[in-house]
This record gives C-alpha cells, sequence and structure tokens, in this order.
C-alpha cells in the first residue's frame, strides 16, 4: 500500500541564479512536490529522498548562461543523485517501502528535495548490505566512471586514471580493478594512501613529481587513459606512454575557450601537421539500469565502496557547493535531505 503524499515538502531552490547557485539557494519548507507526483507516467517511480549526492555539473548546469534561465523550470532543486524509498510506482517490479538508488536526468535535477520522480533506467532498487547514503554517491559519479572504463577494457589491461582522489576518480580505481585492470593514478599527496587504499597499483604525487616524466621513464604502455582532471597537456604527452590503439576518454573539461583551443588540433589537423596521435572522447554519462546494476552488485561485494568525503544537511547546501567548487574534495560530498 503507498503511504500518504503530503501537499508540500522541504526543498533546497533556487528560483534564479544570483552569480553562483551557492548564493541563490534557499530552503523552502513548503515547496510544491513534483508535478508528476500524483499522477505518474510509464515506468515512473516517486520517492521520498533521504540522502543526495553533488556533483560537479549540478552547478555548471545552472550556472550556464540560457541554460540555467532557460532550460531549467523554476523554483528548481539542485543534484541528480539519490537514494531513498518508493512511495509509489507506476514500475511492476518495485514496491511501495522499497528502497532505491539512482539518477534523474539533466536538467531535470531535483535531488535536493523530499520528493522526486525518476524514470526507469534512474531507479534501481537497493542491494541488501549496500548503506543508502553510499548509494546515492553512484548516480553521476559512479556511472561516469563505468561507462568511461568498463567498455574500454579487458582483464590484465594497463590503465591511467588522471585524478584518483576525488568522487569520479575514487570510483574509477575501484571499477577497473573489479575489471580486472592493472591501475595508475595521480593526485596531490595528502591523498596518495586513500588512492592505494582503493586498489591503485601506483599512485603519482603531481605536487612533488612530474607525472609525464614518471611516465614516460616507467616504461609502461596504457591500453587505456581516463582523464577526470580535464588536463590538455596529458593528452599531447600521452603517445610516449601509450599503444597505438590506446583512447582517452575526458569527463573533467572546463568548459573554457582556453581548454578547448588546446584541444582543437586533435580534431581539425592531420597527425603529420601537429594533430592527434590517438583517440579522444568526451564522455557524458546516461542512466542505464544494467551499469547501475554492475556497480550495485560490486558494492554488495565489497569490491566498491563509495569515499564519503563529508555530510551535510539541507540548510547546509550552499556550504557544500562552496566546497565541491574549491577543487580539493576527496570522494563525495553528501547531503541527508530527510530522516530515514
Amino acid at each position: 500500500m503507498a503511504a500518504s503524499i503530503p501537499s508540500t515538502m522541504r526543498a533546497s531552490q533556487w528560483t534564479s541564479i544570483t552569480g553562483t547557485i551557492e548564493k541563490s539557494l534557499k530552503v523552502n519548507n513548503n515547496a510544491a512536490l513534483p508535478k508528476s507526483a500524483n499522477s505518474l507516467g510509464k515506468d515512473q517511480t516517486l520517492v521520498k529522498v533521504h540522502y543526495a549526492a553533488l556533483n560537479p555539473v549540478d552547478y555548471k548546469l545552472p550556472e550556464a548562461p540560457f541554460v540555467g534561465q532557460f532550460a531549467i523550470s523554476t523554483p528548481a532543486s539542485p543534484c541528480m543523485d539519490f537514494a531513498g524509498v518508493v512511495v509509489k510506482t507506476s514500475r511492476s517490479d518495485l514496491k511501495p517501502g522499497q528502497a532505491v538508488f539512482g539518477k534523474t536526468e539533466p536538467p531535470l535535477f531535483g535531488a535536493m528535495a523530499e520528493y522526486l520522480v525518476a524514470g526507469r533506467d534512474g531507479t534501481i532498487a537497493l542491494p541488501d548490505g549496500v548503506k543508502p547514503e553510499e548509494a546515492a554517491c553512484v548516480g553521476v559519479a559512479g556511472l561516469t566512471a563505468y561507462q568511461c572504463i568498463a567498455p574500454n577494457v579487458k582483464a590484465g589491461d594497463k590503465v591511467l586514471i588522471n585524478g584518483g582522489s576525488g568522487g569520479t576518480g575514487s570510483f574509477g580505481i575501484q571499477i577497473a580493478k573489479a575489471l580486472g585492470c592493472e591501475v595508475t593514478t595521480t593526485c596531490s599527496g595528502p591523498n596518495v594512501e586513500l588512492c592505494k587504499s582503493l586498489g591503485a597499483d601506483e599512485v603519482i604525487d603531481y605536487k612533488t613529481q612530474d607525472v609525464h616524466e614518471v611516465l614516460i621513464r616507467s616504461g609502461k604502455r596504457f591500453d587505456h587513459i581516463v582523464d577526470f582532471v580535464g588536463s590538455p597537456e596529458l593528452y599531447w604527452a600521452a603517445h610516449y606512454f601509450s599503444k597505438d590503439t590506446t583512447k582517452m576518454v575526458n569527463v573533467g573539461a572546463t568548459m573554457t575557450l582556453d581548454f578547448f583551443k588546446r584541444l582543437l588540433p586533435i580534431f581539425l589537423l592531420p597527425r603529420f601537421l601537429g594533430g592527434g596521435r590517438m583517440k579522444y572522447e568526451f564522455l557524458t554519462c546516461h542512466a542505464k539500469e544494467d551499469d547501475f546494476k554492475q556497480i550495485g552488485s560490486w558494492m554488495a561485494e565489497g569490491k566498491v565502496k563509495p569515499v564519503i568525503g563529508e555530510m551535510f544537511t539541507l540548510e547546509d547546501v550552499p556550504k557544500a557547493f562552496e566546497k565541491l567548487k574549491t577543487g580539493r574534495v576527496r570522494g563525495k560530498l553528501v547531503v541527508k535531505v530527510s530522516d530515514e
């Protein structure tokens, strides 16, 4: 039997972005529920959110000119990653009261609110033994790491992960190891032991070492390279420590004109005129039920464990965004949205 649905909810919301999202968010104790809460469409689920997690895209899209103003209906609640319980659903494989986790699709957002509506690919049953606050970290970071590594590697491959201590990188190390790969990663000194504890075979401290020199000197030829930082310089040096078949996947783009200017020759010039020497791909993750299930299975087996850097309350969501923007976050920032 479905739980009763209140007429309003608590939510961290913005009505317009004034400069930055953290300066624009306020807690609304009488926010309207999602429009489809009482009339779900095919394969939709109304979820009471217990935990939500932050990702850079959660502020980059709202703060972007035009996108933030015209593509997102306001008042809006940020963030896509969630864990909670089913209130009601039009699916036959879920039931009210069942614990679930997943992600909404941009520009819907909505996870920093007590209730949200999510589709089939983005709403997955929580495996036994997995904590909801950890499952809330999977949506963007876990899927991104999985989708840029799993389709491109096989057991025994050597994988280089640039930026192993952040939310996506910490998933990436563990997923690559779960797939049977040898992992080399980069991070700053204070996070070296964290990356090793996640399973990295070699960790390069970019604060005290020249990453490119270390990689070239190692003599390794990587089968796959993932850039979670967004470093054009890594691409232009990578042919010294990669194979002819190696591909680099980037999910750390800074979206600045300078960034794309430094990468433009990859796509515009032939190799003999200074163009790219290896495959290069930008990746944006999408909710996929099977990918979620695989990550959830690894979590239940103890092969993947999200790293929670800090926990916040709904009132402290602006502070969480401030911290996220420093670029010095270990693992994921999680918000307790409502009581379990």
